[in-house]
């Protein structure tokens, strides 16, 4: 006999925790649904730790020839690519590649910063009822410039977010060493974005999260998605202690949402950007106070409870190619130069995937087609920073509230 709740939520990432937390906060029940049965253990688990305020721009494609050119031949060592998945990848990266022209880059960036605008004050909230405040830092974080022209171009992305209301506060060496006296006068100079927060542990964060949904009367419930059935007017899926029944499904699966999607008949440009940690232990007694990106070579290190670990930019491949170290043996002789990293940690790279549509925007609203099918995914670089906002606005559509912000540039209708 089925066990009944207002909703299932698929995926207990960052997304699907927010969207859970959400909808209980709107009297709803609800069940999440999860292969690995704990909380944050794929994409969630490998990032940066950074709830990013500041982030109204995405990450768009190079639209200046010369860059494609040193990004196709993998010299560019803020990104890698397979060459074996880019059949596969073509039309999503052409996409990709006209969304991030000038007009669409900046309707993307006035969409995002609706969302990140709330993300830090919707962490706090959570974090303090879940009595987790200590796993959010104050401080920011930096980005670090090796050259006077990165430093030119870094400072010029800045100036663009701030008729968005960013505050950032400009860094000589001088002012950059006394913030992080630690990093090695490779950088010339730096931007401090003061207001973002950061975890230690997202891992920590995510189970603190999950044990704030459990104390409100949520199940997390081991099982496999693709078990999902639609039953009458609602939905089924059959779990290895028994079956689920809900009026409502969330889709929050993450880098598989694409996947999923498409075994409804929903075919979107979907695509991923891969990525990989690696733990330092720091040299001697230093050490880091905040994340610091090196901005020319597109990887980040934050110093976490495990250590300090190197994040790296985007691997173009597919969802299931095999890892690969070659990115990060790229970027720790670099990183090497620029931070106090001492032995690794841990006994090979971490991965994880970053689920992406071409405008960088997540689907966030209705599967047209499905009664009670709704879709929260595509988070990109941000399922942190975003899991509990984007569940915020998700719940306001799914209970019929005046959403806080306008749904429209995150429906799935965008793609035709």
């Amino acid at each position: 006999m089925s066990r009944n709740v207002d909703c299932i939520v698929l995926g207990a990432g960052f997304v699907g925790l927010g969207a859970a937390l959400a909808l209980q906060a709107r009297g709803r029940s609800v069940v999440i649904l999860d292969r690995r049965e704990i909380a944050g253990a794929e994409t969630s688990f490998g990032n940066t730790g950074i709830v990013q305020s500041e982030a109204v721009f995405p990450y768009t494609f190079p639209r200046d020839p010369v860059e494609i050119a040193v990004a196709a031949l993998n010299r560019d060592p803020r990104a890698q690519i397979r060459f074996s998945a880019l059949p596969a990848m073509a039309g999503a990266l052409w996409r990709y590649f006209r969304a991030s022209a000038p007009a669409p880059r900046e309707r993307s960036g006035q969409a995002l910063r609706a969302l990140v605008a709330g993300a830090v004050a919707e962490h706090r909230a959570l974090a303090a009822a879940a009595g987790a405040g200590g796993l959010l830092r104050e401080g920011g974080w930096i980005k670090a410039f090796r050259t006077p022209r990165g430093q030119a171009r870094g400072l010029a992305e800045a100036e663009e977010t701030r008729p968005f209301g960013v505050a950032y506060v400009p860094l000589d060496r001088d002012a950059l060493r006394a913030l992080e006296p630690n990093l090695s006068d490779v950088a010339i100079g730096g931007v401090h974005f003061a207001d973002p927060l950061t975890t230690p542990d997202p891992a920590a964060l995510a189970a603190s999260y999950l044990a704030l949904f459990r104390a409100r009367g949520g199940v997390l419930a081991e099982g496999d998605a693709a078990r999902l059935s639609q039953s009458g007017d609602g939905w089924r899926v059959e779990t290895p202690a028994g079956p689920w029944a809900a009026r409502e499904v969330v889709v929050a699966l993450g880098p598989w949402s694409g996947a999923f999607a498409r075994t409804l008949g929903y075919n979107l440009p979907f695509f991923l950007k891969r990525g990989y940690h690696m733990h330092y232990a720091p040299r001697g007694n230093e050490g880091l106070s905040r994340p610091v990106l090196d901005y020319e070579k597109g990887y980040v290190v934050t110093p976490m409870t495990r250590g300090l670990r190197l994040t790296t930019g985007a691997e173009f491949a597919r969802l299931d190619d095999a890892p690969s170290s070659a990115h990060l043996d790229r970027l720790e002789p670099f990183a090497r130069e620029l931070y106090p990293l001492a032995e690794r940690r841990d006994a090979k790279p971490w991965l994880g995937r970053r689920p992406c549509l071409p405008d960088m925007l997540p689907v966030i609203g209705p599967a047209p087609r499905h009664k009670g099918l709704w879709f929260d995914f595509g988070h990109q670089h941000l399922g942190l920073t975003l899991g509990p906002i984007s569940g915020r606005l998700l719940a306001d559509m799914m209970t019929g509230a005046a959403p806080f912000a306008d749904p429209a540039p995150y429906c799935l209708d965008r793609f035709g």
